[in-house]
């Protein structure tokens, strides 16, 4: 089966996934949305983490081989990134969104060494701000960045934008468009409501498609 679509499966299946196009989720960003993923699920459904975890190995040993280090983002990527680190025998770290206030004051926890080539671990991608945040920490310190790996991306075009702008490649295990599509097919959302689904995710800031 299709990487793509056996994520989105297993991420229905566990209800990672909120769809609720008639009373929408506000986002920190005040986007409102008619879905909502909590990837976290994924390490409390050892079958699906297992999926996951592998398949986010399998993405970096085709994209980015010359990896030497994993860093996830704090907090969701940090389990992912330490769990594929152990799979694929890399050293692993994370990189805080903010430097500590105590200690040694860092903000990039594990030891990174300049030069070395660093791929980043998401769970998920929207608008692209914090992982490109991490990105820009991580270039600052001197690492290479070959790159990112997530679990999910929304696709939206200001995260695309975002991520070519930081001359930076994103690879995910599964999209907006293939959970739509196969959430949908199983029953768990109507058919029609996949177009208003589509139409969040190529304008967040139209609004017509609550009503639609």
């Amino acid at each position: 089966m299709e990487l793509s679509r056996q994520i989105a499966e297993d991420l229905l299946k566990i209800k990672a996934v909120f769809f609720r196009p008639e009373e929408p989720f506000t986002w920190a960003s005040g986007i409102k949305s008619p879905v909502y993923c909590d990837n976290r699920l994924t390490l409390t459904a050892p079958e699906v983490r297992n999926d996951v975890e592998n398949g986010l190995a399998s993405l970096i040993r085709e994209y980015y081989p010359q990896a030497e280090v994993l860093m996830g983002t704090s907090t969701a990527g940090i389990a992912h990134a330490a769990i594929v680190g152990h799979i694929m025998g890399l050293p692993m770290g994370y990189v805080r969104s903010g430097s500590k206030d105590h200690g040694r004051q860092n903000q990039i926890e594990g030891k990174l060494e300049p030069g070395q080539k660093v791929v980043v671990v998401e769970d998920l991608i929207s608008t692209g701000g914090s992982v490109i945040e991490v990105v820009n920490v991580l270039r600052e310190a001197g690492a290479e960045v070959l790159g990112i790996v997530s679990i999910f991306t929304y696709g939206m075009k200001k995260g695309l934008e975002r991520l070519a702008a930081a001359d930076v490649e994103n690879h995910s295990l599964t999209d907006f468009d293939c959970i739509a599509q196969v959430a949908s097919e199983t029953g768990y959302i109507r058919p029609e409501d996949v177009r208003r689904l589509i139409a969040f995710r190529n304008d967040p800031s139209d609004e017509s498609w609550i009503g639609a």
